[in-house]
């Protein structure tokens, strides 16, 4: 299914799907000048929520203070209204949310001062990231060539745009030696992360996972620690080694567009059996069953949709029409 949707709320005004452009010359395509979520809404059995939607305008926000803009004409509560009023508009009861905070300028230019902050939000209907069939045959995954970026380089807390150029040349190059995602490592030649998602390993029954120093630190990731801990898993946080990966006896990624998913093989080293373990099983299942409405976080992770107001075109005059 592709991305189409009825509307794509722009600087506060709904626009149809094939209205929603930005000119040619927007820095934030010539640069990558620009911060986005990725965030889910669930369909449950009291209609239509979004997952965790606070921490994700909260990320939002902070990667675009990262960033470098100095001011975003639009509070957290505009956003998350925004958000709400953009579902209700297209009728999802299940969809994904892509807000991004662009740069624009009447000349590209790469001092992020000369110009303004402009948001857009997408939803689109979008089920599982990575094929039905990885929920329960789990994936294949290598080790990058490229490494995940220097902390001092490219900011590892923002989901900034260009960011993701890294991604893109390690998932091409997974994907074109056959495997399903890849992993990268850090400038040190520790495990930092997958191109979109962090990694979990289990061994002995414990859960490990990379420490957040040169990290995105994942919703899902965080959420996940959360629940495996609530089932009475030990969570560990610390530097984890190539090698280390070869001799799990589980491992799985987790992301907002990937959820919670079994790795069964690393560079062509089979993980445990080769099959979904069990804690994984364990740990997945109950994610999904907190993500629809059925878990003891659900009420505090879940914004039901319902009806809401309507954003104002303008908040200050820094939005651009």
């Amino acid at each position: 299914m592709g991305l189409e949707s009825s509307f794509i709320w722009m600087n506060g005004d709904l626009v149809p799907f094939e209205k929603a452009n930005v000119h040619f010359l927007t820095s934030g395509l010539h640069y990558g000048l620009a911060v986005f979520e990725g965030i889910r809404c669930y369909d449950t059995n009291q209609g239509p929520a979004v997952f965790r939607m606070n921490e994700h305008v909260d990320r939002l926000l902070n990667s675009a203070k990262i960033l470098g803009f100095r001011e975003v004409p639009w509070t957290a509560s505009d956003i998350r209204d925004a958000i709400m009023l953009t579902i209700s508009a297209n009728g999802f009861r299940q969809c994904y949310i892509r807000p991004l905070i662009y740069h624009t300028t009447p000349n590209p230019n790469l001092n992020i001062d000369v110009g303004q902050a402009n948001l857009g939000i997408a939803v689109w209907e979008w089920s599982d990231y990575l094929g039905e069939e990885a929920l329960e045959s789990g994936i294949r995954m290598n080790v990058s060539s490229f490494t995940r970026h220097h902390p001092n380089v490219m900011m590892t807390k923002a989901k900034i745009s260009g960011n993701y150029a890294n991604s893109v040349l390690a998932k091409t190059e997974s994907a074109r030696l056959g495997f399903d995602e890849a992993i990268m490592l850090d400038p040190q030649g520790y495990v930092a992360e997958c191109t979109g998602e962090n990694l979990f390993l289990v061994r002995g029954g414990k859960l490990y996972t990379p420490y957040t120093a040169e990290i995105l630190e994942g919703i899902t990731r965080d959420s996940l620690i959360t629940v495996a801990k609530d089932m009475g898993y030990e969570v560990l946080e610390l530097p984890i080694s190539r090698d280390q990966l070869y001799i799990a006896d589980e491992m799985f990624l987790t992301g907002t567009a990937a959820e919670c998913i079994a790795v069964t093989e690393v560079d062509f080293r089979t993980i445990g059996n080769g099959k979904m373990g069990p804690v994984t099983r364990a740990i997945q299942k109950t994610f999904h069953e907190t993500v629809h409405g059925n878990g003891a976080r659900s009420a505090e992770w879940l914004d039901p949709v319902g009806t809401p107001a309507t954003i104002p075109a303008k908040t200050n005059s820094m939005a651009e029409k």
